[in-house]
């Protein structure tokens, strides 16, 4: 009889610091069986077989967990916080879903809670529900750490670093040391920069949080969120709102998600190289103005981001003399499609202003570079520029 093999995953064996192309390959694979998958299928169901106390039991019901969720809990937990097993994930069905365990899950009424100024529009109304439940919510830009004027008092500081959509970037560390010694707690949006780009439970955060739709799936097909934190005291009351909510994932998306890992490393890092060219070209042109990207050499984040970031994403922003040029612009792109979302392996760009919820120009255009040949990409972006010139 054939026995099973002990896990290996992602854990490092001793002495031995594994990368992070080794890393996402295995990461959350259950131990090795003979003749089963590498990675098991989804698991549909709405319960279990449940004898006796349910206290004890791993699975109990399809909304409190599933093992499909099991597998990428584990496997988002060993990307963020490599070889501490106290990590605890709690996946969601959107990013916004995983924003909203945190924030209105821990804010009371009489807490104050510190948001960015410059952050995801949609932080605009949960802002808007923090108050309305009696929370004093203070804001800042991202940029030069100006949270830290805010922070006396607050129980939760959020940071979106990069922010999204001005690449800002503040300092993470410093931040988070600083709220700590007044007794808050820190979460930092991750989403722009992946596990792989940024590790904010190792810069001192106490919760990492992400849209999953993004980056870390990378081809748009999935909507996701998660939030991972260092213990379980922690993870306890994001838990509970998922369960009470019901912001579940769907067990097939959850493994579309753990299936779209294994290739996490080899998208972002040709996605950081692609969006450095898209930059460094934008800049030589003369109709675009404000170019932004951490990876760039002299931009305002790159010092800060250098620190902190392993590679500096797929976003590039960048503003066009006025909302006609840069409709004209995205009209005549051919390999980048006009859409809202970013991180995928297609490359994509919008002119933000067209939602209303940021303060950018009428030009603004935020850009996600995907996986193409970056000289490609490059020689679209001039000729769409060209071509939006002669109107």
């Amino acid at each position: 009889m054939t026995e099973a093999k002990s896990a290996r995953g992602t854990q490092d064996a001793p002495g031995v610091r594994y990368g992070d192309g080794t890393r996402v390959v295995r990461a959350g694979l259950p131990d090795e069986e003979p003749y089963a998958p590498p990675m098991p299928g989804p698991v549909l169901a709405a319960h279990y077989h449940l004898p006796g106390d349910p206290s004890t039991a791993p699975y109990t019901y399809g909304r409190d967990n599933n093992p499909t969720w099991t597998g990428l809990e584990r496997a988002i937990g060993e990307l963020e916080a490599p070889g501490d097993e106290t990590v605890r994930t709690t996946v969601f069905a959107s990013g916004m879903a995983a924003i909203s365990a945190v924030l209105l899950s821990r804010a009371k009424p009489g807490d104050v809670v510190v948001l960015p100024s410059d952050g995801y529009n949609l932080l605009v109304p949960v802002r808007e529900r923090l108050e309305g439940w009696g929370v004093e919510v203070r804001t800042a830009p991202t940029g030069g750490d100006a949270q830290l004027e805010a922070l006396d008092g607050a129980s939760l500081l959020w940071i979106e670093s990069p922010s999204n959509p001005g690449l800002d970037v503040c300092d993470i560390r410093r931040l988070a040391d600083a709220a700590h010694e007044r007794g808050a707690l820190v979460a930092v949006d991750n989403t722009l920069a992946t596990p792989l780009g940024q590790r904010p439970l190792e810069l001192g955060a106490d919760y990492a949080v992400a849209s999953g739709t993004k980056a870390l799936t990378g081809h748009g097909d999935v909507l996701l969120g998660y939030v991972a934190c260092r213990s379980e005291e922690l993870a306890a009351p994001v838990r509970l709102w998922r369960k009470t909510v019901g912001a579940i994932p769907g067990p097939v998306e959850a493994w579309l998600a753990h299936r779209s890992l294994a290739t996490l490393e080899l998208r972002t890092a040709r996605q950081a190289a692609g969006a450095l060219a898209v930059a460094e070209a934008l800049r030589g042109r003369s109709e675009v103005s404000g170019v932004r990207h951490p990876g760039l050499p002299d931009d305002p984040a790159h010092e800060t981001a250098a620190r902190q970031m392993r590679r500096f994403g797929c976003v590039v922003s960048f503003t066009l003399p006025d909302k006609g040029f840069a409709e004209r612009f995205l009209d005549a792109l051919r390999l980048v499609d006009d859409a809202t979302s970013f991180g995928g392996v297609r490359s994509t760009a919008e002119r933000r202003g067209r939602w209303g919820g940021d303060d950018v120009p009428e030009g603004f255009v935020r850009m996600s570079v995907g996986v193409e040949d970056a000289a490609d990409l490059v020689a679209d972006v001039h000729a769409a520029l060209d071509a939006a010139a002669r109107g």
